[in-house]
């Protein structure tokens, strides 16, 4: 499949899905998601040789592996789906603190 068509598929321009393929744009956890089913590919396969979260210190691992791990890719959908930005910025802030407080 080429990229052109792996970008209509997901209803992107190809220049949209090139500057994914460079870093330049972040991928998320959704359109991952569909790219992996579109090119018939289980999701794990964006992360081979990544290190897991429970194999190493926090700032060893890239946080865009952790959508590899079930829970994360859960809450990840699930915050996806808060549209007030007032929420989500606290939500984060509460993350954030239960884990500044776990290390």
């Amino acid at each position: 499949m080429s990229q052109e068509d792996l970008a209509h598929r997901l209803g992107l321009t190809f220049q949209q899905l090139q500057k994914y393929e460079r870093g330049i744009n972040r991928v998320g956890g959704g359109r991952l998601f569909r790219i992996a089913s579109i090119l018939g590919i289980e999701i794990s396969n964006f992360f081979e040789g990544a290190e897991r979260p429970d194999q190493g210190p926090v700032e060893s691992f890239s946080p865009v592996s952790l959508i590899a791990d079930p829970q994360s890719f859960r809450l990840v959908q699930a915050f996806s789906r808060i549209s007030d930005p007032d929420m989500r910025r606290t939500l984060a802030s509460l993350v954030e603190k239960i884990a500044d407080d776990v290390h």
